[in-house]
């Protein structure tokens, strides 16, 4: 009997969550601080990367609508491999621990670690205003939007969309709610790349009352001139 009890409880607590809704919307405070690890794996037959990126994110205004926020990279890790040839920087080296190859990467990856990249967006998660400083190569896609919310609240089963460009390819995703807790709410990710024949697959878990993504796992695949390039970007976000 109490074994009974139990299970009709748990299946009470999943039915209630299933039918209960949330607004979905970012509430960060100032001052707040956040680390965000950006893990990227690349994948084609002519080479094959593995890149770590270690940030920290400052709220540095907040208010019903908008926030600020500052972010700076603070180590960078790549391995890459192409053709016979095997190519690996490490930030956090000093110059007599980096090779050739090494020296030659910490020239690009520099400007990146020196930079600070200045960001406004609104409670949905749409990027007002963005830039770096000082700039640098590629930071002209600086500050992108990884979701938008929608505006009314959802429930476990309801879907949203949104659409982005990135590098001149238009990107179309598809958000289902498949899960809620008191804590969090979880995503699944579909989508599709317009021209390139590619298809977007991925997983998110978002802190229901921040509205803050911490962990996002999301694979892309596209056609390049008949050869599949696949995408693997996983980010976890940690309050400080």
């Amino acid at each position: 009997m109490k074994k009974i009890l139990i299970l009709f409880v748990m299946a009470f607590a999943v039915n209630t969550y299933a039918q209960e809704t949330t607004l979905l919307r970012l509430k960060y405070q100032k001052g707040d601080m956040y680390e965000t690890v950006i893990k990227q794996s690349v994948a084609s037959p002519q080479m094959m990367m593995d890149m770590t990126m270690t940030s920290e994110v400052k709220i540095t205004d907040s208010n019903a609508k908008n926030f600020s926020s500052e972010t700076k990279f603070s180590k960078i890790v790549m391995d890459m491999m192409q053709g016979e040839m095997a190519f690996s920087y490490d930030s956090s080296k000093s110059d007599d621990e980096l090779d050739e190859v090494g020296m030659m990467l910490k020239g690009q990856m520099g400007p990146i670690l020196e930079s600070v990249i200045y960001s406004k967006g609104d409670v949905f998660g749409n990027v007002l205003e963005a830039k770096a400083e000082p700039s640098f190569q590629g930071s002209e896609n600086v500050g992108e939007s990884n979701i938008v919310y929608p505006e009314n609240a959802v429930k476990v089963g309801d879907t949203f969309t949104m659409e982005k460009e990135n590098n001149g390819m238009k990107l179309n995703f598809t958000f289902e709610v498949t899960s809620m807790t008191s804590k969090l709410v979880g995503l699944s990710i579909k989508g599709s790349v317009a021209g390139a024949g590619g298809d977007i697959k991925g997983t998110m878990s978002v802190d229901r009352a921040t509205g803050v993504t911490l962990n996002s796992d999301i694979t892309t695949k596209i056609d390049q001139g008949g050869q599949e390039v696949t995408t693997v970007v996983k980010v976890t976000t940690t309050k400080k």
